[in-house]
């Protein structure tokens, strides 16, 4: 047995299949954080200034980001905390996945894609994002990379300010053309390309979410927002000045092939136009939360829990709410990860509670793993607080 197996089992029996992880932040340089992350104020830079500010904490993630070429080896990807003997070490999740995924993720999900497939994010920033679309898997292709699809949730309990805009763009005006499109990107260097006069934006609402397929353009807003999504971090912006600010034309054709990084046409052609043109876009996108039981049933019990992502194959999400002194068996048909949100208490043998605020490289008790087996089997998780609710949000691996 390698040092990583043995280090991973311990781990695993010590938490009887659920799995602790370190905090997992990512800097962007092209945003200005939200300072909603729970971080401390003075570690938002904590990669360095020339990096950009910390606005995302990447959860259960096998996934490297992609932040240029001063990316760091380890960037974007989760540790496992492993206690020996007072000892206190970490392992990289996607090694330990490489090594047992069967034990880890369940031998179907690792015979069909041969590792995680998804990760998920709490996204900080201040200001919205520049008018951006993901890549679908035949684009994404043509430069090494995966497609992604993602949802968006706003939870109500780290969202104290709403930031300067908390509105998201989504797809683009019916009658819409590739040509006004072009006409667009056609003055990336000579002005605002004004793209965004071609979409329409929707006021965000807390405890709700949206569905967004790849190939779709948005523009997200400045609400802290939990996001599921497909392991994959590629993107491609098509908005040159974002809150006055100016974005590289590095940034369209980050994942475009090397021959077609001027090549308006197969630019446009990343865009699923009968997504962006839907004048239903709302109706079937937009995603209220819905109980996965009757509430009154669940009342009972001491807990409600909602879908709150679940319009896509890849991965799902849920928000599970254990009221005070609390305990119930919950049961799920794949690996899954958790963020603990509100209060404290067990998630099986292991201590679970929501900081008030990390220093960057500390160690916090709010990330779990559950492993396949520990998830069909069930987990007892406790609520020890006679007061306050514990409230989780949790990411799905896909349903095979």
């Amino acid at each position: 047995m390698s040092d990583l197996e043995s280090k991973v089992k311990i781990a695993l029996e010590k938490g009887e299949g659920v799995l602790r992880l370190f905090p997992n932040w990512v800097p962007r340089a092209f945003c200005i954080p939200g300072r909603r992350l729970k971080l401390h104020p003075d570690d938002y830079y904590s990669f360095g200034t020339h990096r950009g500010g910390i606005d995302e904490r990447w959860f259960c993630s096998t996934t490297k980001a992609d932040n240029g070429p001063e990316t760091l080896e380890d960037e974007g990807l989760s540790y496992i905390y492993v206690e020996i003997d007072a000892k206190k070490e970490k392992v990289l999740l996607k090694d330990a996945v490489d090594v047992m995924g069967g034990e880890i993720i369940g031998k179907k999900t690792m015979d069909k894609f041969g590792s995680w497939p998804m990760y998920s994010k709490f996204f900080d920033n201040l200001e919205p994002l520049p008018f951006h679309l993901h890549q679908d898997n035949e684009k994404a292709a043509k430069v090494g990379r995966k497609g992604k699809p993602e949802g968006y949730y706003f939870p109500k309990q780290l969202n104290n300010h709403p930031g300067y805009f908390p509105h998201t763009y989504f797809g683009l005006n019916p009658g819409t053309s590739k040509e006004d499109v072009k006409k667009c990107l056609d003055l990336w260097d000579v002005k605002d390309n004004g793209i965004t006069s071609l979409s329409r934006a929707y006021i965000l609402t807390l405890g709700t979410g949206w569905d967004v397929p790849p190939g779709v353009l948005h523009a997200p807003g400045s609400l802290l927002t939990y996001e599921p999504q497909f392991a994959s971090d590629v993107f491609s912006m098509f908005q040159n000045f974002a809150w006055n600010k100016y974005i590289p034309r590095d940034l369209l054709v980050k994942d475009v092939p090397e021959a077609k990084k001027n090549d308006l046409d197969y630019i446009v052609d990343m865009i699923n136009w009968d997504l962006n043109l839907d004048p239903n876009f709302y109706k079937n996108r937009f995603l209220a939360p819905k109980p996965v039981k009757p509430l009154e049933d669940m009342r009972e019990m001491g807990y409600e829990e909602y879908q709150i992502i679940y319009n896509s194959d890849a991965y799902s999400a849920k928000e599970l709410t254990i009221f005070p002194n609390k305990s119930i068996e919950i049961k799920e048909s794949s690996a899954y990860g958790i963020i603990v949100i509100q209060g404290y208490g067990k998630f099986g043998p292991l201590d679970i509670e929501s900081p008030a605020m990390i220093k960057f490289g500390a160690m916090t008790n709010d990330e779990l793993f559950i492993t396949a087996e520990a998830a069909q089997e069930g987990v007892i998780i406790k609520n020890e607080s006679n007061r306050d609710n514990l409230v989780m949000l949790k990411h799905i691996g896909p349903k095979l």
